[in-house]
């Protein structure tokens, strides 16, 4: 699967989600998306979820960013880097992040940080709307 493919069925997930929450507040549908009552009522929002699984290993973790508005991906490319295709990276450069390469490629690997995870975050940059809040992290278009 593509990046973009997954960012647009992702985000249509997200969305088919929030349409069941239009009459909760903001505060509401940030608790709904903590990790343990997503995996009780949204079991196929991620397919970590079917094993009880995080992502990361926080105890607070949230969903609501799954993916993180920092990232920032192209599936032809971004650039050449030391003789390999840059496919993503993390906009802010985390210092929790790191690249993943392989022979001729290299991915952004945020495996170890958890900055879109976190309800301060997710309060900070909310919107109702997945795709606005994610607005720069396709670089194909």
């Amino acid at each position: 699967m593509t990046y973009n493919e997954w960012f647009n069925e992702h985000g249509k997930k997200h969305g088919k989600i929030l349409e069941k929450l239009k009459d909760l507040s903001d505060d509401e549908v940030i608790k709904y998306f903590r990790f343990e009552n997503m995996v009780e009522k949204e079991n196929d929002f991620c397919p970590l979820y079917k094993n009880n699984k995080k992502c990361h290993d926080y105890e607070e973790l949230n969903c609501y960013l799954c993916a993180c508005p920092n990232f920032r991906f192209d599936d032809d490319g971004i650039k050449k880097q030391e003789d390999k295709t840059l496919f993503s990276y993390c906009s802010i450069d985390s210092k929790d992040g790191a690249q993943y390469k392989g022979e001729d490629y290299i991915h952004q690997n945020c495996s170890g940080c958890i900055v879109p995870h976190k309800e301060r975050y997710i309060k900070k940059h909310f919107n109702r709307d997945w795709f606005e809040i994610m607005k720069e992290v396709n670089l194909s278009k």
